[in-house]
């Protein structure tokens, strides 16, 4: 039986010129801008296309294809292609072919067991390809997740747009004192007013001088990939990112983490929706073994037993570090 799905081909040179870059500069929380009614169309007449198809189809996220989804002030996530579906991750398992006479329970069944006992290689053989504008600090965040095809916008080959991520006054926060990765409490006042100029004016300055170094407007004009040195890492950049279903719900359970931080934290929940929509049983058996549950030491687990049984169990009768003792109550307490 055919099915139908949405297909286009969008070019990645195209991708900051025609569809998504503001082209202005920024001034301020008043430059965050939607897509214009012209690149509204331009997605809308990609998602117009439709083709036959024999191949696996997932309902839920055929309605994401090419739609941007607005992140932080000047990001967006959107899913350009997929491979696979729940199905696909069961067939796999059974290395079989087609649905047989397995009904969607057991074949829900199946995914949360392949789940709760660390298969992975069923999750592969589903892939998806996104297209992310971010920050680069976040990218270089990102990119840590060696499991994965990346192609990324090349400031050798072009200008880089006046694009930075500024954050919202209430994003500002001082150093913890008890996570040398972590933030603290807010900052407030004259300082953060001061901190959020400096973002401003450090990146506009050095954005000017980019401009200034490249241009051969009366000199010979530095190359780009010697003038993109001068450019901060608040600036935007933007790449095509394939990965397959295993390695991605891995990202996301770092990166959707409450301790994970919040710029990157952002696109992973976005990232969250669509896959849910995508892979509806296999995400949600990730939520409950992976996001929402917790791996537990032996020692952490005599310590339950013991508290089952009744008895009172401290830091000090634990036989776990301080560290570990306080990462057991909050799994506990959650």
């Amino acid at each position: 039986m055919a099915f139908t799905r949405f297909i286009a081909d969008v070019a990645f040179s195209s991708l900051s010129s025609s569809i998504y870059s503001t082209g202005e500069s920024f001034s301020g929380k008043d430059s965050v801008m939607p897509l214009s009614p012209e690149q509204t169309a331009e997605i809308e007449a990609q998602r117009s296309h439709i083709h036959e198809t024999r191949r696996a189809v997932s309902a839920g996220i055929e309605a994401h294809l090419y739609t941007a989804y607005p992140v932080l002030d000047h990001g967006f996530v959107r899913v350009i292609d997929y491979m696979g579906d729940d199905s696909s991750i069961c067939q796999a398992a059974r290395v079989s072919y087609g649905k047989g006479t397995k009904s969607v329970q057991n074949d829900e069944g199946l995914i949360r067991y392949l789940m709760r006992h660390w298969h992975s290689t069923p999750f592969e053989m589903c892939e998806i390809k996104l297209h992310v504008k971010l920050p680069v600090f976040v990218a270089r965040q990102w990119i840590r997740h060696r499991t994965a095809n990346v192609n990324e916008y090349s400031a050798r080959y072009s200008i880089l747009d006046r694009e930075f991520y500024i954050p919202e006054q209430n994003a500002l926060a001082a150093q913890s004192v008890i996570n040398n990765q972590g933030r603290g409490s807010a900052l407030t006042g004259e300082e953060a007013e001061r901190v959020l100029r400096y973002f401003r004016d450090d990146a506009m300055r050095c954005y000017d001088h980019y401009e200034e170094m490249i241009s051969d407007d009366g000199q010979q004009g530095l190359a780009r990939e010697l003038a993109r040195m001068n450019l901060p890492a608040n600036i935007y950049t933007q790449w095509y990112w394939k990965v397959d279903l295993h390695n991605l719900l891995h990202f996301l359970r770092l990166r959707a983490d409450a301790h994970a931080q919040f710029e990157i934290r952002v696109y992973a929940n976005e990232i969250c929706k669509i896959v849910s929509d995508w892979v509806p049983f296999a995400y949600q058996a990730f939520e409950d073994y992976r996001l929402g549950g917790a791996t537990l030491s032996s020692k952490a687990m005599d310590c339950v037993r013991r508290m089952i049984s009744g008895e009172k169990v401290t830091q000090e009768t634990s036989g776990m570090s301080k560290g570990e003792w306080r990462e057991l109550e909050a799994s506990l307490a959650s």
